[in-house]
């Protein structure tokens, strides 16, 4: 079984061919341009460099969110033309589930962390001792807020995500006992998104049915909502 995968939910642009479990090929690049410029090209280059016709693909795999409202609906965008011009099916997976799976059967209580800005961060948490077992909601919340939920299942938990580099400082500070996984595996990789859709081909649905996980409203709609707040108020 075949499956592209994408993600673009963050500053990462990524896409991989997962096939029968294995990760044939994976195009990941965190760079400034924007993913309307950067994942076509990538996905014609992979299909180039393991000479694929992508009607060989037996689904498409997308990050479904939360994150950059932007970079949701590109990769909602991309997935939904190719999912319509090769007749197959999308397989939502949840941003934070892939980025949990970077480091899955740690033993660890594993916390992803996005930066939602605002202070604010997309989170969920994870035991990963034996796969990936969600043990929370996912949320956008105030980074205080979730580092006193965290604490009160394991003062040991491991974070990891963009959201570690804006907010590694706090989370020290909050306690010496956090740890941070390396570096490398703070970013989106469309392999994983690939790796958890091979166990959720049950979930796999047609393209006009895929939906995106905002998690919360954009800044444009909190900017509409304010200004016509204080409207009514003068």
């Amino acid at each position: 079984m075949k499956i592209l995968a994408l993600d673009t939910t963050g500053l990462v642009a990524s896409v991989a061919l997962v096939d029968d479990c294995k990760t044939v090929a994976e195009f990941t690049t965190n760079y400034k341009k924007t993913h309307s410029q950067t994942i076509m090209p990538m996905i014609e280059n992979i299909t180039k460099m393991i000479e694929l016709d992508l009607k060989e693909v037996d689904y498409i795999a997308c990050a479904s969110g939360p994150g950059s409202f932007t970079g949701l609906r590109i990769g909602a965008a991309t997935a939904k033309g190719l999912a319509h011009g090769l007749d197959k099916k999308i397989i939502p997976v949840p941003t934070l589930d892939g980025l949990a799976y970077n480091i899955c059967e740690s033993g660890k209580l594993v916390v992803p962390i996005m930066d939602a800005r605002r202070n604010q961060v997309y989170s969920a948490m994870y035991y990963t001792a034996s796969g990936l077992e969600r043990v929370s909601d996912y949320v956008a919340c105030d980074i205080t807020e979730l580092l006193d939920r965290v604490i009160e299942i394991d003062e040991n938990a491991v974070f990891l995500g963009d959201g570690v580099p804006v907010f590694r400082s706090r989370i020290e500070e909050f306690n010496t006992g956090f740890r941070f996984a390396p570096q490398c595996s703070n970013m989106q990789r469309a392999a994983c998104i690939g790796a958890l859709a091979f166990e959720r081909t049950e979930e796999a649905v047609s393209p006009n049915e895929f939906e995106i996980m905002y998690l919360r409203k954009s800044q444009a709609e909190r900017e509409l909502e304010e200004k016509n707040g204080n409207r009514v108020n003068e």
